[in-house]
């Protein structure tokens, strides 16, 4: 069974490109049904016009600028993240697919100490629920004021749509457009700057990788200490520290190594499990 699991995990790396494109699909719709009072599980601004759901990142912000629980928006993420866990992030998401495509330019990278992170954890306690919550969404500190997805995928499109119709056109804020071209260039030398760094859907994305029905299964009995897979993880470092961890967004590249497999919490011997 583990040796068809890492079949199966091989096989599915090799089409992640165009799982994410099919996915882009999915939240750019082209047909404009805008269902924006269904939350998505991926971190896409809803002010695009193509967006076809809510974000559940502003939904959070907004309503807890509201002081309301999001229980529609927190049961979406829960339930996405207890049967997937970050395979959202590697497989799913708009934005993470186009820092993954911009990774490509070949360009000279480098690798972000693994504390920075918790920064994420920051960025969710503090910019989406913290400050909204104590001083409203005018904050120039709320979270959808700074967000480079937001600019990117709504801004920008909008004051396009404003400029071409000869309307006067909606500045975003100066901080937004720095977090944005700080992001963008980021892209180019590091992977996912985003993900890795500030991207509280991630974060929480990240500590439901412990709790959910699919997951990453490093086998200490297969490995032979040949140390490749330190080059098949994008976040860098061995397979047996890095799969499932805080980071981890379940790319599938370290299935490349025989150690890895995809199981279920159910298929998982204990003595296999990563410690």
């Amino acid at each position: 069974m583990a040796n068809n699991n890492l079949s199966i995990a091989r096989k599915l790396a090799g089409w992640r490109r165009w799982v994410q494109a099919g996915f882009l699909l999915v939240w750019l719709d082209p047909l404009m049904l805008r269902m924006h009072t269904i939350c998505g599980p991926v971190f896409h601004c809803h002010s695009c016009p193509l967006a076809m759901f809510a974000c559940p990142i502003g939904v959070l912000a907004n309503f807890s600028a509201l002081h309301i629980i999001p229980f529609l928006a927190l049961g979406t993420v829960a339930m996405v993240g207890v049967v997937f866990g970050s395979f959202v992030c590697g497989w799913a998401c708009p934005f993470g697919f186009l820092q993954d495509l911009i990774a490509k330019v070949p360009t000279p990278k480098f690798q972000l100490p693994t504390w920075m992170g918790c920064f994420r954890y920051g960025v969710l306690i503090v910019f989406v629920l913290v400050i909204p919550f104590l001083f409203g969404k005018d904050h120039p500190l709320f979270f959808c004021r700074l967000c480079p997805a937001g600019a990117i995928e709504g801004a920008i499109p909008n004051m396009t749509q404003l400029a071409i119709a000869g309307q006067p056109i909606a500045w975003p804020t100066v901080a937004k457009m720095m977090v944005l071209v700080f992001t963008l260039i980021a892209m180019f030398f590091t992977w996912r700057p985003w993900c890795t760094l500030f991207c509280p859907l991630g974060a929480i994305y990240g500590l439901l990788n412990h709790v959910s029905f699919f997951v990453l299964d490093f086998h200490k009995n297969r490995c032979v200490g040949c140390d490749p897979c330190r080059n098949f993880c994008l976040d860098g470092g061995r397979a047996k520290n890095r799969i499932d961890s805080l980071h981890c967004v379940r790319c599938l590249e370290c299935a490349q190594c025989d150690a890895v497999s995809v199981d279920t919490i159910f298929s998982t011997p204990p003595e296999t499990k990563q410690p």
